[in-house]
């Protein structure tokens, strides 16, 4: 991501903090209850504690189905449209171990959906206007280079943090949302905000974040070799690894607190997008 700056991610992380801010406030009422049909066993209630202090550890099942999760605990595939959010498991949700497969799959989608398309634009532009590669140049041809380097960072980097090396290290590249069962506004803003340093294995056991930390760096290395030779600098490299890790950390709060963010906007009519997105 050698075209980034740290002005518009800064924007980006104020902007996160106010809007998740305005949400935060209404957390300390109880959750909504789902319907009769869909309580749990009467057993349930002396595990909300366990669920609170273990988020990183839940049990691991082969259902998928969301049918238990409150409707405004579940996460959607994509946030307002605009960002990708492939990698989020709703909170009380279990599912399976995450195959290689699985994590192709994931990868391939932050990667080409045409929200990952959409969001590279955003980028490429804001770099094309600040001019931040001067080689790239002005005009139709120049915004095209912008771009392209701008997807084919994100590529790098997705495919390294949520691919390569959590196959290597046997991480589960996925993000497991804490929901409201697991505490209140800050400790969530904590927990999503500590999740590039800490995730889980495919055994669901907390280990330190390998997958993120290593694998942005390695990206942040290789897209080097495909820019102007003046940009290829050490201080380059340790600005782009820093903005990847950045950016990951902004988005897990968003992919934390946006199942509130939607049914506080959208109430009931956020329902109906749960399966459609």
């Amino acid at each position: 991501m050698g075209d980034f700056d740290w002005g518009i991610w800064r924007s980006v992380a104020l902007g996160a903090c106010i809007l998740i801010g305005r949400f935060g406030l209404g957390q300390q009422s109880p959750p909504a209850q789902g319907p009769p049909d869909q309580e749990p066993p009467a057993q349930s209630s002396p595990a909300q504690p366990a669920t609170a202090q273990l988020p990183d550890a839940p049990s691991a099942t082969s259902g998928t189905n969301t049918s238990a999760v409150p409707i405004d605990e579940q996460q959607t595939k994509r946030i307002m449209g605009v960002l990708p959010n492939f990698r989020s498991v709703s909170a009380g949700r279990t599912v399976p171990k995450e195959t290689t497969r699985d994590k192709l799959v994931t990868a391939t989608e932050d990667n080409f959906d045409y929200t990952s398309l959409f969001f590279a634009g955003f980028i490429a532009a804001d770099s094309f206007a600040t001019k931040q590669t001067p080689e790239f140049h002005q005009g139709a041809a120049g915004f095209a280079r912008y771009y392209w380097h701008t997807v084919a960072d994100q590529a790098v980097e997705n495919y390294f943090v949520e691919l390569i090396v959590p196959a290597v290290t046997h991480e589960d590249s996925r993000y497991y949302a804490m929901g409201k069962e697991g505490g209140g506004f800050w400790k969530r803003a904590g927990y999503s905000l500590s999740r590039v340093l800490v995730t889980r294995t495919d055994e669901a056991k907390p280990t330190f974040n390998y997958s993120e930390i290593t694998g942005s760096a390695a990206a942040a290395s290789i897209s080097m070799f495909y820019y102007p030779t003046k940009e290829q600098t050490v201080a380059n490299g340790l600005r782009d690894w820093g903005l990847d890790v950045t950016y990951d950390s902004v988005t897990f709060v968003f992919h934390e607190f946006w199942p509130d963010m939607r049914h506080a906007v959208f109430g009931g009519m956020g329902q109906k997008t749960v399966a459609n997105h």
